[in-house]
């Protein structure tokens, strides 16, 4: 409807640029915004007391990092951008008139907060039932329908290290460096230049056992558009 675009384009007429591998809340501070993403990609992360890092959640753009910690009165994690990022942040107040006063924007808010644990659901499931290279090869199907969703498929490239996919699928770096390899010698992926991007999407989703249907691309919901890949260095 027009009064929601017209809202919802108020809400992101002043986005900032932040670099690469930058906080944009760290965990245990007091949330003041809700961050969305509109263009790079960042992650929610928890560092272990080892000093090693557990990505736990990835925000495309349109993603909105964490609505409900509008509410809460801590961060229990950290968020922050694995690429150069374009981001809004919307205040607790905006947030606040959004719920409150756009019904249709409450819907797809609630609707994208549904999708996001639906995705974490499945990270569970790869995590505790998949082999690394099925998790990866998931993965990667995973992101290349959510970069297609909303037009980011640039060249089936997808912007992740090495050092970044492990601490996703809960391995080391240079096992994941192994996984890469041996999904690369299979004809899956294709590795040039420190970059992966995907050669044959229908084997590489048959080969992880992807099915989509988690994603609820097709469903009712935020407006969506069209997906690949990783940086390997």
């Amino acid at each position: 409807m027009p009064e929601d675009m017209e809202r919802l384009s108020h809400v992101v007429s002043d986005p900032f640029v932040v670099s690469a591998r930058e906080d944009l809340i760290h965990h245990g501070a007091n949330p003041e915004f809700v961050h969305l993403v509109l263009r790079g990609m960042a992650c929610r992360y928890k560092i272990l007391p080892d000093g090693g890092r557990a990505i736990v959640a990835l925000m495309l753009p349109g993603d909105i990092c964490d609505l409900n910690i509008a509410i809460l009165g801590h961060m229990d994690h950290s968020i922050g951008t694995l690429t150069d990022c374009e981001i809004v942040r919307i205040p607790r107040s905006t947030i606040e008139d959004l719920l409150d006063n756009y019904p249709r924007i409450r819907r797809a808010l609630f609707w994208a907060t549904l999708v996001d644990e639906a995705i974490l659901r499945q990270w569970l499931v790869n995590m505790g039932r998949r082999r690394a290279d099925h998790q990866m090869a998931h993965l990667f199907c995973e992101l290349h329908m959510r970069l297609q969703a909303v037009g980011q498929l640039h060249d089936s490239f997808m912007p992740l290290t090495q050092e970044e996919l492990g601490d996703i699928l809960g391995i080391s770096s240079v096992h994941a460096q192994r996984v890469v390899s041996s999904l690369r010698h299979s004809g899956l992926i294709n590795v040039q230049a420190s970059r992966v991007s995907v050669m044959d999407f229908d084997a590489l989703s048959t080969f992880a056992g992807f099915e989509e249907d988690y994603l609820h691309l097709g469903d009712t919901g935020p407006a969506r558009s069209p997906p690949g890949a990783a940086d390997a260095t």
